[in-house]
């Protein structure tokens, strides 16, 4: 698994290609179950990044399309 960062340093491109990684690990299987938890908790904090930067990029899609109005 790559270096971890710090969530709030991760581009949304780093925090799903990251995200990705830890799914195909996980797909994979070969883990313990503590390291399969310890991924599972890793992809759900990528999972938020991706969708913080996907919902921030949502208001200012809405703000820039109210503003044209």
């Amino acid at each position: 698994m790559p270096e971890e960062q710090p969530d709030e340093d991760l581009s949304y491109e780093a925090a799903r290609e990251e995200l990705i990684a830890v799914v195909h690990k996980l797909e994979a299987g070969g883990t313990s179950l503590e390291e399969s938890l310890a991924l599972w908790e890793r992809g759900e904090k990528l999972a938020r990044t991706c969708q913080g930067w996907l919902d921030g990029a949502r208001k200012r899609l809405d703000a820039a399309v109210d503003a044209e109005s």
